[in-house]
């Protein structure tokens, strides 16, 4: 595919490939005319991308963890310091925490939205609330 179709794909402008490019986070085919080509694995490449910057990783970190993520999970960090591993620890503890409060939000958001359609005045035919009063 083209950059114009994964960009319409993942909701990432053409910049932002471009960019994803430069930092070597994608690295797309070449045709013969010199486009950039994209197989369909780069969807869910990006998609993973955005959604580390948006958990705060630099595209410095985002880069080197990247190969652990595809599947099948051929680990290879040979230049893992220790500062680096705590610093990717202390990512994941932080997604863990955001993970949570989203949960519990959604939940919340679950029952409230089953306690109002539970006291919902039922709708006619017509669009019209049925009444309840005397």
């Amino acid at each position: 595919m083209r950059i114009g179709e994964l960009s319409r794909l993942t909701g990432s402008s053409r910049r932002l490939l471009r960019y994803y490019e430069e930092q070597g986070l994608i690295v797309p085919d070449r045709g013969a005319n010199g486009y950039r080509e994209y197989d369909d694995r780069y969807v869910d490449r990006v998609k993973q991308i955005r959604g580390l910057l948006a958990a705060g990783l630099p595209t410095r970190i985002i880069k080197q963890i990247l190969p652990c993520l595809d599947k099948p999970r051929s680990i290879h960090f040979p230049d893992a310091t220790p500062e680096m591993l705590a610093l990717l620890t202390d990512e994941r503890d932080k997604l863990s925490a955001r993970i949570e409060v989203l949960v519990r939000n959604r939940d919340a958001m679950s029952e409230y939205l089953a306690e109002v359609e539970q006291h919902r005045a039922p709708v006619l035919d017509d669009g019209r609330a049925t009444s309840t009063g005397a």
